[in-house]
């Protein structure tokens, strides 16, 4: 029952548009903005100097989390779907989203490790995204649900996408807030704050606008899918935090890697699903869609929950001292 219900997803329909893409990129250029006014140039140095953690986090997000999404659906696969199966897969080989770049900040994790591993997870996107995909996709047609190579796609990222998410949406507003903390000490000190919560009002609102965008088709479906999106993104957030424990990295550190492998950047996976030259029309691929969307909305909900906690409990904070989490 539960099977059919997954497949009844595969009929709808979900609203998408450029226009929409383009609001939420000007408003990821505001939030960058706002996080690089607490960023340090010296601490990237520290970062590629000292790459344990940048390496850590890399081998989670490009290797472990598509592995065990791949064996979350291989344990899962008598109650889901094909598009849903696949959806989730799809997810996994995303590279990490831009959002992480802000919620490692707002933890008072190290927010530069997690600026550089968001902009090489983002260039490797035209390798990894397509070969995660066809791995773990592939394998799972094969040894679990053969239904489901209607929608193993050869995926193609434009590279002028990446460099788009690169320079645009993290490079300029980052060396925009480094200058105005190198020249202007005195509005940086005033803007952070404003800025912080700026950029957490700015995320509700996505989230409010995602789901008033497609409001009859989430609230239908949310309970089918809920439960399957909230474990796939648990285990992204663990992976990343028990590789880094596991890796005796520094409590920031961990703090970014667990935010970075449990944040991927769904809207990619969007714009490959409605990029008819690799999905045409006549597939059916409404499970993959709706898993990706959900995503998009849930993973800032957690994001900002998880955050949260590292902020303002005392969860995770042995370690840290007054002086090395004031951003």
């Amino acid at each position: 029952m539960y099977v059919d219900l997954l497949q009844q997803l595969d009929t709808e329909t979900i609203s998408f548009n450029q226009t929409g893409t383009r609001l939420l990129g000007l408003f990821m250029v505001f939030v960058m903005y706002g996080v690089a006014l607490g960023l340090k140039p010296h601490f990237f140095r520290g970062v590629l100097n000292r790459p344990r953690s940048l390496f850590i986090g890399l081998v989670c997000q490009w290797v472990v989390l598509p592995f065990f999404t791949f064996l979350l659906c291989a344990v899962l696969h008598n109650i889901l779907s094909a598009t849903v199966a696949m959806g989730l897969i799809l997810v996994a080989a995303c590279p990490g989203g831009a959002v992480s770049n802000f919620m490692t900040s707002f933890s008072k994790g190290n927010t530069e490790l997690s600026v550089i591993m968001n902009a090489i997870t983002t260039m490797g996107a035209p390798i990894f995204t397509p070969i995660n995909y066809a791995i773990w996709g592939g394998l799972y047609v094969k040894y679990f649900d053969a239904a489901a190579g209607s929608v193993l796609r050869t995926l193609q990222v434009s590279p002028l996408l990446v460099s788009y998410t690169v320079i645009i949406i993290i490079g300029i507003p980052i060396l925009l807030g480094l200058l105005t903390v190198r020249f202007a000490p005195k509005v940086t000190d005033r803007l952070k704050e404003i800025m912080r919560y700026a950029s957490i009002a700015i995320f509700i609102g996505i989230v409010v606008m995602m789901l008033s965008q497609n409001f009859n088709f989430f609230g239908k479906y949310i309970g089918i899918v809920f439960v399957l999106v909230l474990a796939h993104n648990f285990c992204g957030l663990l992976i990343g935090y028990v590789g880094a424990t596991i890796g005796s990295v520094p409590v920031k550190d961990r703090r970014a890697v667990t935010l970075g492998v449990g944040i991927q950047n769904s809207g990619l996976g969007l714009i490959l699903l409605f990029n008819t030259n690799i999905f045409p029309p006549e597939i059916v691929k409404g499970g993959m869609v709706f898993v990706t969307a959900w995503w998009g909305v849930w993973h800032i909900i957690s994001g900002l929950l998880v955050s949260g906690i590292f902020r303002f409990t005392s969860f995770d904070s042995v370690g840290l001292s007054k002086r090395n989490v004031k951003r």
